[in-house]
């Protein structure tokens, strides 16, 4: 009996040796887990996607491939950047300030917090007085014709109080720290030569008064708690036929700078910027004539552009007569007619990676929102600007192209970031950032007839991703 137990014993391990072996072979090493290192946002021409975050997992590795690269190189940085938005006319107040408070909460946020629906809007243009996309033409020193008020007594917000001002400060209430550069379509009209809203120039024996009417306008906003970071002279200088609109030519504009705009704000202690120009890229002699000035020239922080007319490539011309001034990309406007594919397409690769590209610190589209009419406007002001935002006349609103244009910049490049290397490969354009906190960021638009597949090469590895046609896409990654 005894020496049964011990053969049941013995066969009792041996099975439980071989189920232990058994065991060890079914064990099956897990495949590794590839955590995404990439996030990326797309947006389509054809509007099946617009500014969405997408789930596919993109890890930075060494394998090779025959795709093109997009090599980012954060050794070499260009010029910092002071942000992305609109204009905020004063028609764009009055619509968006038509809503219910809590419908304005929410696009306000959409557009000016810093959740994942917000775009981040980050600087703003503004009129000083009325521009075209206002109701009807004003200034801040209206008074009857033939009355001169040369101390400025009678100067007053109270039309910007209405609309601008209350929102601006709901505006800064969400980012305290937007920077706004405010921008004259004409003086009063008693300083003109032709008492009309339209044309005319600024006569020189008011040179001294306006500069002073500047200086009232900055001190009387920050009074209201709104800081105005830069000032330009005049929009669209040469541009005489709007309403409102002055004209007002490089000799006069440096005359107005040296002898009397700047020392006014010199002697107030204003460190607001003058930028000149705020015209398009087909005259660079405008702004490198002004600059030349050598007694202009210390006052003025740089030149500011739109693209009606010209090629980007301007700003680095200007950049490069005077690499010690800045350069800034300050209007483009979309059009009621305009294609929403063609559109985003035309400005992704001009006002977004073509501005940067070209040393701009901004990038602004026109006008931040209108009415389901396109309105309002001043008479003979433009009937075909889109905003960014329709308000609608049921307490809704519509986001439009200009929205998902600046929001592939604004959205995840943030003041003070700067400008890095990045090199453009055949039909895919782009442009690098590096952020404050240290993220890299890869604006990329395929502006090619076919799908494009890519690498994004950093550090020596890279991601493999694609684009279709038209798609727009932005990449972010520590």
């Amino acid at each position: 009996m005894k020496s049964l137990l011990i053969i049941a014993l013995i066969i009792s391990i041996a099975n439980c040796s071989n189920s232990i072996s058994n065991e060890k072979d079914e064990i099956v090493t897990p495949t590794p887990t590839i955590e995404n290192e990439v996030d990326f946002w797309l947006t389509k021409g054809d509007q099946s996607v617009k500014i969405e975050k997408q789930n596919t997992i993109l890890s930075f590795n060494s394998n090779y491939n025959n795709y093109k690269n997009i090599e980012v190189d954060e050794s070499k940085t260009y010029q910092s950047i002071d942000g992305f938005g609109f204009t905020l006319t004063g028609g764009s107040a009055q619509v968006i300030n038509s809503l219910t408070s809590a419908k304005k909460q929410e696009v306000l946020q959409m557009l000016f917090g810093s959740n994942s629906n917000s775009i981040s809007i980050s600087y703003l243009r503004i009129s000083m007085g009325a521009s075209d996309l206002d109701a009807a033409p004003f200034s801040y020193n209206d008074i009857p014709f033939g009355d001169t008020d040369l101390s400025l007594s009678k100067f007053s917000l109270a039309q910007d109080k209405i609309n601008l001002i209350p929102l601006l400060k709901e505006i800064l209430s969400i980012n305290p720290t937007i920077k706004i550069l405010a921008t004259p379509w004409s003086p009063p009209l008693w300083m003109k030569d032709n008492n009309s809203t339209i044309g005319g120039s600024l006569q020189p024996k008011y040179y001294n008064v306006y500069a002073n009417y500047f200086v009232k306008y900055i001190q009387k906003m920050k009074e209201e708690g709104i800081t105005i970071d830069a000032i330009t002279p005049q929009n669209e200088p040469l541009h005489a036929g709007n309403n409102p609109s002055l004209l007002m030519l490089a000799p006069q504009q440096a005359d107005f700078i040296k002898n009397n705009l700047g020392p006014a704000f010199k002697a107030a202690n204003l460190s607001t910027k003058i930028i000149i120009y705020d015209h398009n890229c087909d005259n660079t002699e405008y702004p490198i004539s002004i600059l030349n000035d050598v007694n202009a020239n210390p006052y003025i922080a740089g030149s500011a552009f739109h693209l009606y007319n010209g090629n980007i490539n301007a700003l680095s011309t200007v950049h490069a007569a005077h690499p010690d001034k800045d350069v800034y990309f300050t209007e483009q406007y979309t059009s009621i007619d305009g294609d929403f594919g063609g559109d985003l397409n035309w400005h992704l690769k001009n006002v977004i990676i073509g501005s940067m590209r070209n040393w701009s610190k901004t990038a602004l589209e026109w006008n931040l929102a209108n009415n389901a009419e396109f309105g309002p406007h001043t008479d003979g002001g433009c009937t075909t600007c889109k905003g960014a935002v329709t308000i609608n006349n049921n307490n809704s609103f519509t986001f439009n192209v200009a929205y998902y244009i600046i929001g592939h910049a604004s959205k995840f490049v943030p003041t003070g970031s700067a400008r890095i290397a990045s090199n453009i490969n055949g039909n895919i354009n782009n442009v690098a950032f590096k952020t404050p906190d240290g993220k890299k960021v890869l604006i990329v638009q395929n502006e090619g007839t076919t799908s494009e597949i890519f690498n994004i090469k950093f550090n020596g590895k890279w991601i493999t991703t694609s684009l279709e046609s038209g798609a727009v896409g932005t990449y972010s990654w520590k």
